[in-house]
């Protein structure tokens, strides 16, 4: 199983694999307190063998071509996690998951990942609609999913529990034929 996706000359997307667990779990290690302002799987990834689990699902994702989960490297260093929660091959739809170290972010890595796969996912898959859902006071991915050219859709209310409380959802989607942002990829 392979899928690697050059973004510019210091940085790539490249599937998880078991070899990356130390790496992805001191990463995620490293910004817990910073990610379970946002996500709820962060406090279930405790040791290793959450980690390994984790990859293993999303490489079985990937084979079962259901969706995908890929490290972003940048200098050669894992610094984050892009990927499509689920295909819907039938209605031809995906949705955008994401997260980038903290210290890593500012210097547009996560938009030049979301361009990356949001193109992948148009021209290479013929997907005809990408959501992006977040926690409707994370403004950073808001403000991510707005520069993109997503469509704000609405508010999902008290749709995800994060901690002991419940988080309203934004909606943003792009379609196939609105999605006109590429980036320069090296040759």
């Amino acid at each position: 199983m392979m899928f690697i996706y050059r973004i510019d000359d210091d940085t790539y997307l490249k599937l998880l694999g078991e070899e990356n667990t130390s790496e992805l779990y001191a990463l995620i290690e490293g910004n817990r307190t910073y990610l379970a302002r946002w996500l709820p799987w962060v406090d279930k990834m405790t040791d290793y063998q959450d980690v390994s689990r984790y990859i293993l699902g999303t490489l079985q994702q990937f084979s079962d071509n259901n969706g995908f989960f890929a490290g972003i490297w940048h200098k050669r260093m894992l610094v984050g996690v892009v990927g499509f929660h689920f295909f819907d091959w039938r209605n031809s739809r995906t949705a955008l998951g994401y997260w980038l170290d903290e210290k890593h972010q500012g210097i547009g890595l996560m938009r030049k990942a979301c361009i990356a796969l949001v193109d992948y996912a148009v021209k290479e898959l013929s997907i005809n609609r990408i959501e992006i859902r977040c926690a409707s006071f994370n403004t950073k991915s808001m403000s991510l999913a707005e520069g993109l050219g997503f469509t704000h859709e609405g508010v999902l209310r008290k749709v995800e529990k994060l901690g002991e409380n419940w988080v309203d959802h934004v909606v943003y989607s792009v379609l196939s034929e609105e999605w006109h942002i590429e980036i320069d990829k090296p040759t």
